[in-house]
């Protein structure tokens, strides 16, 4: 679904990634995790195209998308659920969802109105509420609900347990599992190592710009040196 090979991307002159590689699988999620400051956001800016890579190559089904515009990558099926959420404040919930709205193309789930709502009630219940109306936990209902709206085959989300309360976290790894059972693809960046770890079926671990660890939720468990060198636990 996804390949990542060797990019390296920038910032200015900040050299960011320096050759990190990394693939997921149809059907699969994947966990990056790392400290602040390792370079994850960057991953995700530099698969979206908001920030492409000097070097290396990035392919989706196949197709080379490592220089496209991040318009045309997102049409192409990739949907992405920001850190820091990102929602229009000034616009309802409804809104929102209706903005993003995209129209089912070949296998993808057909994700309607309907279907989010049902996925999370809340947001059927506070639909006509603006964005800022919302609490935390609701506004990160609406990123994944918004990002579903555009019928992705690949979920890109950034952080999407940050500032949420254990409950609330537990409830999106129920979304996130629920998700994969449907097939979609997903790429999770994460801190939350309890999270990734119960929905991941690869994890990769970033240092410094660099992919540091590869192997399956059950390897990072027993690295208890990575663990604690790379994410203080």
């Amino acid at each position: 679904m996804l390949e990542v090979e060797e990019i390296h991307t920038y910032y200015g002159e900040s050299y960011v990634l320096q050759g990190v590689t990394l693939r997921v699988a149809e059907g699969q999620t994947v966990a990056v995790l790392g400290r602040n400051g390792v370079g994850k956001t960057t991953l995700v800016r530099s698969v979206i195209g908001f920030n492409p890579p000097r070097r290396g190559r990035i392919r989706f089904q196949g197709e080379e998308i490592t220089h496209k515009p991040s318009h045309e990558i997102a049409r192409k099926g990739i949907g992405l659920v920001p850190q820091g959420r990102r929602i229009f404040p000034s616009l309802t919930v409804e809104e929102n969802l209706r903005v993003a709205a995209r129209e089912q193309e070949g296998k993808r789930a057909g994700w309607t109105l309907e279907r989010v709502y049902e996925l999370f009630p809340p947001l059927r219940e506070r639909r006509f509420h603006r964005g800022n109306r919302l609490s935390g936990g609701e506004q990160q209902m609406l990123a994944i609900g918004r990002a579903l709206m555009t019928n992705p085959l690949l979920l890109l989300l950034d952080e999407p347990s940050e500032g949420l309360a254990p409950k609330l976290a537990q409830e999106l790894a129920h979304t996130l599992q629920a998700l994969k059972a449907e097939g979609l693809s997903i790429l999770l960046v994460e801190q939350n190592l309890p999270l990734a770890l119960r929905v991941a079926d690869s994890v990769y671990v970033m240092s410094k710009g660099t992919i540091v660890f590869q192997g399956t939720p059950a390897e990072l468990r027993e690295a208890q040196e990575v663990r604690q060198r790379y994410l203080g636990v």
